[in-house]
C-alpha cells in the first residue's frame, strides 16, 4: 500500500510516496517560500497551496494537473467600523484588517468546489468556486464577543480549525486562539460559542471559565462520529461529551497537558493523540524526549508513545498541523520545527523517520 503526504514547510512544499519498502520525497514546489497550509480536495484531485510571502503578502496556490496556478487569497473588505485615528492633528481612519496569513483550509461538501478558509487576524472565509473568489463570512466577524479575542501563537486572533460535520455541512465548528470555540448549524449565518467547560489558567480566576478567552490550540473531530470533537488547549486537553453538555477537560497522568497537535481517529471516537511539550516561555519536549499520547478509552488514560522516536538531547516542537492520521486510522505522520519527519503504520506503537534535514514543518496532509 502507498500512501503520499503533502508536507507544507517554511521553504517549500515537499510530496512523499510511503510504501511498506521505503519513502521517496520529492520536491520542493515553491522553493524558499514559507507554506503555511496545504489541502488535497478528495473531490477533484485539486490541491491548495497557501503561501507567506511576507512583505509581499499571502498568495493562494491550486494545482489541478502538474502545474501550479494562482488563484485569488481572501480579502478583508474595509470595513465601516474602523476606528478614528488621529495624525498631525487631522482625524483620519484607521486602517482596516488584512489578511496576515491562511492557517486552516478544509472542503465544504455542500457544492462540488466550496471551501472554507480560516485566517490571521481571526477572519473566516468561503468559496464557492474553488478559490477563484472569497467571501468574508460576516456572521462570524461581527459577533459581539470578538473584543474579547486576542493573539494566541501570534499577535492577532487566528481561525486555525475548522470542523464540517459530514451528517450535515451546514454545521461546521471553528477554534479561535484566542477566542474560544464556535459554531453555526446554518452554514455561517449565526455562530454560537461551545466553548462551555473549558479552563483557561492564564486567566484571572473569575475569569478561567469564560468562553470567549479559552485558547484552544487545535480541534480534532472524529468523522464517524462528529459530536465527539478532542482540543489541545493550552493549559490541558479536552473532549465533548453528549452534545449540549460541556467539555470536559482530560486528567489522566502524562508528560504535559500543553501542546498543539491533536488528531482524532477516524472511525473510534474513544481514540486520539497528542504531542505534549514544555509550555510557555519553553517550548521542546518535556526532558529532551519526543514523545507522542495516545488514548484508547476516550481519556480514561494516556499511553506514552516513544519507540523510534528520540530520546536525548531533542528540541523538536510539533505545531498544531503537524500531527495527521490517515483514513485507515493506523498511519500516521509527524513533523517538527527541527525539520524531522517519522511515520508510523501501526497507530504510533512505533515510528521511522521520513526525514532529518528539512525546513521547519508547518502542517502535514495525507491523500488518502
Amino acid at each position: 500500500m502507498t500512501n503520499k503526504l503533502l508536507i507544507a514547510t517554511r521553504k517549500g512544499l515537499f510530496t512523499a510516496n510511503v510504501t511498506a519498502r521505503g519513502v521517496s520525497l520529492s520536491g520542493p514546489d515553491f522553493p524558499g517560500v514559507p507554506v503555511s497550509m496545504v489541502l488535497a480536495d478528495p473531490r477533484d484531485g485539486a490541491r491548495y497551496a497557501a503561501l507567506d510571502h511576507g512583505h509581499f503578502g499571502t498568495k493562494l496556490h491550486r494545482q489541478d494537473g502538474r502545474r501550479w496556478r494562482e488563484v485569488a487569497a481572501p480579502v478583508y473588505p474595509q470595513l465601516p467600523n474602523a476606528a478614528p485615528r488621529k495624525a498631525r492633528g487631522k482625524k483620519q481612519k484607521e486602517a482596516g484588517p488584512s489578511l496576515r496569513l491562511i492557517w486552516s483550509l478544509e472542503i465544504d461538501p455542500r457544492a462540488p468546489e466550496s471551501l472554507w478558509c480560516g485566517t490571521i487576524p481571526g477572519g473566516l472565509f468561503h468559496s464557492a468556486d474553488a478559490g477563484r473568489s472569497w467571501q468574508l463570512v460576516d456572521g462570524l466577524w461581527n459577533v459581539k464577543a470578538r473584543k474579547k479575542w486576542n493573539g494566541g501563537g501570534f499577535d492577532m486572533p487566528g481561525i486555525h480549525s475548522i470542523c464540517v460535520d459530514p451528517r450535515d455541512p451546514a454545521r461546521v465548528t471553528v477554534g479561535v486562539s484566542s477566542g474560544g470555540v464556535w459554531r453555526t448549524t446554518d452554514g455561517g449565518r449565526r455562530w454560537r460559542n461551545v466553548a462551555d467547560g473549558m479552563r483557561a489558567a492564564y486567566m484571572p480566576k473569575k475569569l478561567q471559565f469564560d468562553p470567549d478567552v479559552q485558547d484552544p490550540h487545535r480541534l480534532a473531530m472524529c468523522p464517524a462520529d462528529p459530536d465527539r470533537i478532542w482540543c489541545q488547549h493550552h493549559n490541558g486537553i479536552f473532549r465533548t461529551q453528549r452534545p449540549g453538555k460541556p467539555w470536559r477537560e482530560i486528567r489522566a497522568k502524562a508528560p504535559s497537558r500543553f501542546g498543539f497537535a491533536c488528531a482524532a481517529h477516524p472511525r473510534d471516537p474513544k481514540t486520539a493523540w497528542f504531542v505534549p511539550a514544555v509550555k510557555d516561555e519553553c517550548r521542546m519536549p518535556v526532558g529532551g524526549k519526543v514523545v507522542v499520547l495516545r488514548t484508547h478509552d476516550g481519556g480514561r488514560t494516556f499511553e506514552v508513545l516513544q519507540r523510534g522516536l528520540p530520546q536525548r538531547h531533542a528540541y523538536d516542537l510539533v505545531y498544531r498541523h503537524g500531527l495527521e492520521v490517515a483514513a485507515d486510522g493506523r498511519t500516521l505522520a509527524m513533523g517538527s520545527t527541527s525539520g524531522r519527519v517519522w511515520t508510523s503504520r501501526d497507530g504510533g506503537d512505533r515510528w521511522q523517520e521520513l526525514s532529518a534535514n528539512l525546513p521547519p514543518v508547518y502542517a502535514l496532509r495525507w491523500i488518502d
